[in-house]
């Protein structure tokens, strides 16, 4: 199992709204990252806009290419686009990055 840490950074001004949002993600989303391959998916917010993301998975690139595929992903990446700080005009899930571990006890 890969343990996958990444960060994005969310707008100052919608802060509030990004977190209300995730209060109530749609029961089939929900169910689409668990069929994908997404366990033990966690977001962390700072208050200066620093997402941190760990998810636990048998193949990361595996997991973004199975959410990639489907239409409810599509509808909440372009949903939630609109929170994240980027110039690129990519979705967030497209901007996933892992970060190197350097250091796990177990």
């Amino acid at each position: 199992m890969q343990r996958v840490c990444f960060l994005l950074q969310v707008k100052k001004d919608r802060l509030a709204e990004y977190k209300e949002r995730h209060k109530s993600v749609w029961p089939e989303m929900l169910q689409a990252l668990g069929d994908t391959g997404w366990h033990n998916y966690s977001l962390f917010l700072r208050d200066d806009g620093l997402l941190v993301g760990y998810v636990e998975t048998p193949d990361f690139q595996k997991a973004l290419d199975g959410m990639a595929g489907l239409e409810v992903n599509a509808r909440w990446q372009a949903e939630m686009r609109e929170f994240f700080e980027d110039t690129t005009g990519r979705n967030a899930d497209e901007r996933m990055r892992p970060l190197e571990q350097v250091f796990y006890l177990a």
